[in-house]
């Protein structure tokens, strides 16, 4: 269930934030063997609409993230975002500078959001008694919140998220996937989550890319709006990646 005052969804019909194309994508092992990635995969998303990615370990998802930052141009297709688009990304890891603070972690990654911005970050994701505070003295809890502060804290116009909850407790994961929703829905950030949880994507996602075996291609999109009883698509979904070819 979304939390209340989460903002109406976004509409799938507006113009893409984010198109993607990957016609293919391969890299060579260590033994000069090629390896297929991902094929013929492409989607878009709306501008504040949120997609998840979901497949089976390996396949390529972390990759595909990799690409859409720009971290790798190495593959065949087209990734379009528009001209000055600002991309936040969350790494499984939270990748924190650990001779800096909380609150000097989150101004490098945005020099230009001013100490009120800050603030009002750190408020949103429960972080304000903890800023002055160094990566070494947080919890793995409190060190995700601050790689999500550092992520919206450049106002991205697309939040990448791999895995941000993976490792946390339920109940903490919980607690942050509801704040993480509030704020991304608050600002209007066009999201793309990858995860293994398929509650997870089922509450954050406004729709679901099922991910086939490497090399990765969608073998399904599942829409989160209209599709009735969350336990029975959790069901569904979890059949269909069950036989996904």
């Amino acid at each position: 269930m979304r939390p209340a005052g989460v903002p109406n969804r976004p509409d799938p019909e507006a113009s893409p934030v984010l198109s993607v194309n990957v016609v293919a994508k391969s890299y060579a092992s260590a033994s000069g063997a090629r390896i297929d990635v991902l094929r013929h995969l492409a989607f878009t998303l709306a501008q504040g609409e949120t997609g998840a990615l979901i497949g089976p370990s390996g396949c390529g998802k972390t990759t595909l993230l990799r690409l859409i930052a720009g971290l790798d141009r190495n593959f065949e297709g087209t990734i379009a975002l528009p001209q000055g688009a600002r991309l936040g990304m969350v790494f499984q890891e939270p990748r924190l500078l650990a001779w800096r603070s909380v609150d000097d972690n989150v101004r490098l990654a945005a020099p230009h959001a001013s100490g009120a911005d800050r603030d009002k970050l750190f408020s949103a994701l429960g972080l304000s008694a903890h800023k002055t505070l160094y990566p070494g003295e947080l919890s793995l809890g409190l060190a995700r919140r601050v790689a999500i502060a550092r992520a919206l804290a450049v106002k991205p116009d697309l939040l990448l998220l791999d895995e941000p909850f993976v490792s946390l407790d339920e109940a903490l994961a919980a607690r942050l996937r509801s704040e993480l929703l509030v704020l991304v829905r608050q600002r209007g950030v066009t999201t793309l989550l990858v995860t293994h949880d398929i509650a997870e994507a089922i509450g954050l996602a406004d729709r679901i890319f099922l991910l086939a075996p490497r090399p990765a291609r969608i073998v399904e999109e599942i829409a989160v709006k209209g599709s009735g009883d969350p336990a029975q698509l959790r069901a569904l979904i979890a059949a269909r990646l069950a036989v996904a070819p």
